[in-house]
């Protein structure tokens, strides 16, 4: 670890690097870029074959498959995947993360999607995330003696890189008694939480219980999809103004929250491409312009992202989101009165379950064409009546037929990221 290179990638982001308009943001991407692709013809076997023939334009586009496929020809520094994956899941297996490949850190990444991914990033890369990460969160006018609680579910030398009376970090495993991971964050006194969706509610409702009596700076949200149901829970128990967004993936730190709350893209370092949905969302196509180690470059997300459509307060040029609404994947299709199929996306069908009431935990998911199952984990009359009509009233909004519902019981599980609305009836159908 080099706390030069942290501290000089935190005043960057933070001070030297503004970027206004977009005329700045575009030309830094462009010399970037074009910096990257010399050399990735130098370095990756996979994209060197590529360029050879073909712009970047014209460069097929990744996906998780096609990066552990392909893993020991796209990476540049010689890691052999077989070994990589052996360590990441050694070290998941023993919940000790602390044992790095060499001079580069790996780890796993099940991503929402539910299939496996595999990182690697440098010690320089690794520096460059937390000044960046570091420069993003804290808060304006308090830069100094923060401690910042993280509830992950691997944790990785990646996120505790630095360490000093300035700032300290504390790695709370999810995957532990969540009673004592609360007794142990309340002893901590965090002055910022960052934790999935999932684990925010259950701190929440130990503030309700009057057990957790800490309130962070901020708290952030990560790893899961934050639907309005949860994000106005959680701030209201955890006594925050606003519930703040860090946008990670195993493909790179995409996108943060302002002092507003508007999450806008880090464009300053990865290049958007847009692959439009409808009129306001798309599916983002991403290209690391600084991560060499393992290249991200034209990879596709499954991720829906919703474009803001009026500018942000904060006045920054970068683009800003309204939402990350989840996975393209669990698109729901509901059967039109037409006969045609009606995509429904996930935000729209929660937003519809926020007037419903009896419950305070749900998932969706689709098991059959105009066949929706819905978990909740008070099932009576009250709350099931509550549901259907809400349902109901959206299919007739959206001039769809009814969908039939069967109610279960949620049953949480811990080992998996939370997902609201899952599309579980065969093949994506849209």
């Amino acid at each position: 670890m080099s706390r030069l290179r942290i501290l000089r990638e935190f005043a960057a982001v933070r001070w030297l690097r503004p970027l206004r308009t977009r005329a700045a943001i575009e030309r830094r991407q462009r010399r970037l870029l074009r910096a990257h692709l010399r050399f990735l013809r130098r370095r990756s076997r996979y994209f060197g074959d590529l360029l050879a023939t073909r712009p970047f334009a014209d460069l097929p586009l990744m996906d998780k498959s096609v990066m552990m496929t392909r893993f020991d020809d796209i990476n540049t520094v010689g890691v052999v995947r077989d070994d990589a994956l052996a360590l990441a899941i050694a070290n998941e297996r023993a919940r000790e993360f602390d044992l790095d490949l060499g001079t580069h850190s790996v780890g796993l990444s099940s991503g929402t999607s539910g299939h496996r991914g595999l990182f690697v990033v440098s010690a320089a890369e690794r520096d460059a995330w937390v000044g960046a990460v570091l420069a993003r969160t804290l808060p304006r006018r308090a830069l100094l003696g923060h401690r910042i609680a993280l509830f992950l579910r691997a944790d990785n030398t990646l996120y505790e890189s630095v360490g000093s009376a300035a700032v300290s970090f504390r790695y709370f495993d999810v995957y532990a008694d969540m009673g004592e991971n609360i007794t142990a964050l309340r002893s901590f006194g965090p002055t910022i939480l960052v934790a999935p969706p999932s684990v925010l509610r259950l701190i929440a409702r130990a503030a309700d219980a009057r057990e957790f009596d800490v309130v962070p700076q901020k708290v952030y949200a990560v790893a899961e999809v934050l639907e309005v149901f949860d994000a106005q829970r959680i701030t209201r128990s955890l006594g925050q103004e606003r519930l703040h967004q860090l946008y990670q993936c195993t493909e790179g730190f995409l996108a943060h929250t302002c002092p507003h709350g508007v999450i806008h893209l880090n464009e300053d370092d990865i290049l958007f491409e847009r692959e439009y949905l409808d009129a306001e969302r798309f599916t983002p196509i991403v290209t690391d312009l600084r991560r060499r180690a393992q290249p991200i470059v034209r990879y596709r997300l499954g991720d829906v992202l919703r474009e803001r459509t009026s500018p942000c307060p904060c006045g920054a040029a970068t683009t800003a989101i309204e939402r990350i609404e989840g996975r393209e994947g669990d698109t729901l299709v509901l059967r039109g009165l037409d006969g045609r199929e009606v995509p429904v996306f996930a935000d729209v069908i929660t937003r519809a379950l926020l007037y419903a009431d009896g419950f305070d935990e749900y998932r969706i998911t689709q098991i059959g064409e105009s066949r929706l199952q819905i978990a909740l984990d008070t099932v009576e009359d009250r709350s099931r009546r509550r549901v259907a009509d809400e349902v109901g009233a959206l299919a007739d909004r959206l001039g769809c037929e009814r969908p039939d519902l069967e109610f279960v019981e949620f049953v949480p599980d811990g080992s998996v990221k939370l997902r609201r609305v899952v599309q579980g009836w065969g093949e994506r159908r849209w």
